[in-house]
């Protein structure tokens, strides 16, 4: 039987590819190993030529992590620290607008979690610093996000909010990594659930009313702790038909 397919949101990057310089669609390995070792089969989705007809073909979707997203959503000027990507947000707004009126199980990883709020017409804080007045949400300036390993990212324990499907999921309290400056202000039709207890920023949203709509501003794709990969597997295998996704230990 067919696993369950798992679309990842990517990128397009100028990279040098032996002798050749060249715009290639991108996205780290551990994505895609992550949707594999819970079950799921992961397939690619760049931002050129974006439309929604790529979703008829998934049984679940991951938003996952990156740049900025554009102010110009919610109405809000640009901050200085903000850089933009207008393509992949062109994109992926129109995906995850997409997903949401076809019930589609969606997973938001960073990034991705404020891709959510932001198309469920809430805001984001830009710049995170200006608002908490600090930066250990994320790893020491100069540091390579797609380089780093474990150690180079924030550190912090997130609570979560008994009565909520993330709790059934994690529990009261996890610890977890970070690597962001854009925060999620107002999640719109979202429901925050999960916070940082030492600054309260918001760490999970998830959608009361669709069957699987679950955003996390950390990296568990970097991680042991796969749930939220295993948890979409199996709501894109229920949504799919499909016996229910073998969840790795």
């Amino acid at each position: 039987m067919r696993r369950p397919l798992i679309g990842l949101t990517a990128y397009a990057q100028q990279v040098q590819y032996g002798s050749n310089d060249l715009m290639a669609g991108m996205l780290p390995m551990t994505y895609v190993r992550a949707v594999h070792a819970t079950g799921g089969r992961a397939v690619l989705i760049t931002p050129d030529d974006p439309n929604t007809d790529v979703l008829e073909s998934l049984d679940g979707i991951v938003f996952s992590g990156g740049g900025d997203v554009d102010p110009a959503y919610w109405g809000a000027p640009r901050h200085p620290e903000t850089e933009v990507d207008p393509a992949r947000d062109e994109a992926e707004l129109l995906l995850m607008r997409g997903a949401l009126d076809l019930g589609l199980p969606i997973l938001g990883v960073c990034r991705g979690m404020q891709v959510m709020a932001v198309v469920g017409g809430g805001t984001l804080h830009q710049h995170l610093p200006d608002v908490i007045g600090h930066e250990r949400h994320r790893a020491a300036a100069g540091t390579d996000p797609l380089a780093a390993d474990a150690s180079a990212y924030g550190r912090h324990d997130v609570v979560v909010q008994p009565g909520s499907r993330a709790h059934d999921l994690l529990g009261s309290r996890l610890t977890v990594n970070s690597f962001h400056h854009q925060a999620v202000d107002d999640p719109g039709a979202f429901r925050p659930v999960g916070w940082c207890p030492d600054d309260r920023v918001i760490e999970i949203i998830e959608h009361p009313e669709r069957s699987f709509a679950l955003g996390v501003q950390w990296h568990p794709e970097r991680t042991p702790d796969l749930r939220v990969f295993a948890a979409l597997a199996e709501a894109a295998a229920d949504r799919a038909g499909l016996r229910p996704a073998a969840v790795a230990a």
